[in-house]
């Protein structure tokens, strides 16, 4: 689908249903039942990566939103987000030339993070155009890499159909990728998937996305895959696999794939423990499974090391602690990295995290990670302090 066929499909969004202007109500309604929000992050974060000079970087993420009512079958949404720098610049945000630091991927600026118009068409169809956050299922493929000050967002139209409560199917066409320093990058990505619950104990789920890229057409893939999830008892599961290609305009061909087996067990309400071994597998050494649209900070480690998987791939075996005291919610987690083409040992890392709800409108977060490199990367060390808050109408 090209640019000028997808933004066409926005009216035809709109005037294609009569019952819109009839149930629509007002403009005046509409904006008066609306509800503004606010979300103000202020981070403290510090990097030693043993290469760069260290890195300390305080910064403030102040979000305004506003979305018109939505009990109307139409309704709208804007978001602006105003990224500042307190202090000085002693760390590299990509963008402010203190290359000589550690890299904080936080740039200053202000931009539009989402604004879209939402189309509820039936009790089972809904249809959203414009920029728009996306997150499909643990955000391994598809997300929002909400941690950054600057999240990801897209251009794109989305259709999502619910034709049972134990099943939901989704499309969607990107025509542009906002990233998080601030680029733009055009594409013609089509993302494709559909969740069945109650699958026995558990739910399955399978997708297909296809990344095209025009701009560099060799990073093109097409990555088809599912997962089992589900619980039985105090046991806890994720099977997943999935195989990624190349895929349009791509002139090399490429051929790699992932697989995730997770176990684990709840020991009481607020303790759960898990261990798992993940797999981005290696094209006989040559290239790697890719994972561009994620939230990859969320997955192998903390530390971001491996932000783009090695030629080699990566084998990343973990275990996880998630537990609750006093009302701080506590999270341990370690890992061993290794390659899946060769016997090479990367690395370890340890991450532990330790959050707290003060109440309705704060929170306070504080978190560390420690990546110890053996063949791959550098020893890093990254301390992360933080304060939200949230306001909403």
């Amino acid at each position: 689908m090209n640019s000028s066929h997808f933004y066409a499909l926005v009216p035809a969004l709109l005037l294609g249903s009569q019952s819109f202007l009839a149930t629509a109500g007002t403009l005046e309604q509409a904006f008066s039942e609306g509800n503004a929000s606010l979300n103000a992050r202020y981070r403290y974060e510090t990097v030693d990566d043993s290469v760069k000079q260290d890195a300390t970087a305080s910064t403030l993420r102040t979000r305004f939103g506003f979305s018109t009512s939505t009990a109307f079958p139409v309704f709208a949404y804007i978001d602006f987000d105003h990224i500042t720098r307190l202090g000085e610049p002693d760390y590299n945000s990509t963008n402010n030339g203190q290359t000589q630091f550690a890299t904080v991927a936080d740039p200053a600026g202000t931009e539009v993070n989402q604004a879209y118009i939402n189309y509820k068409i039936s009790a089972a169809i809904t249809a959203k155009y414009g920029r728009q956050r996306i997150i499909y299922d643990n955000a391994r493929f598809v997300g929002n890499v909400g941690w950054r000050q600057n999240e990801q967002t897209f251009d794109a139209l989305r259709f999502s159909i619910t034709p049972t409560k134990d099943v939901s199917l989704d499309a969607v066409n990107i025509q542009k990728i906002n990233n998080i320093l601030g680029k733009e990058i055009y594409t013609n990505t089509s993302l494709f998937n559909a969740s069945f619950a109650n699958i026995g104990a558990g739910k399955l789920v399978t997708y297909a996305y296809l990344l095209d890229d025009a701009a560099t057409p060799n990073t093109a893939t097409s990555t088809l895959g599912g997962y089992y999830s589900g619980a039985f008892n105090h046991l806890l599961y994720r099977l997943e696999y999935a195989k990624q290609a190349d895929y349009a305009d791509r002139t090399t061909s490429f051929d790699a794939s992932y697989s995730m087996i997770e176990l684990g067990y709840t020991v009481d309400d607020t303790t759960k423990l898990f261990v798992a071994m993940e797999t981005l597998g290696s094209d006989n050494g040559t290239a790697a499974f890719q994972t561009p649209l994620a939230t990859k900070h969320a997955f192998n480690g903390w530390a971001d090391k491996f932000l783009a998987t090695p030629a080699n791939g990566l084998v990343d075996t973990y275990l996880k602690a998630v537990t609750k005291v006093a009302g701080i919610g506590l999270v341990g987690i370690y890992h061993s990295f290794s390659a899946d083409q060769s016997s090479a040992d990367y690395g370890t890392e340890l991450d532990l995290l330790a959050s707290k709800k003060l109440d309705d409108t704060f929170t306070v977060l504080a978190k560390y990670a420690s990546y110890d490199a053996d063949t791959f990367s550098a020893d890093t060390r990254k301390i992360w302090l933080q304060l939200e808050m949230k306001l909403k109408q």
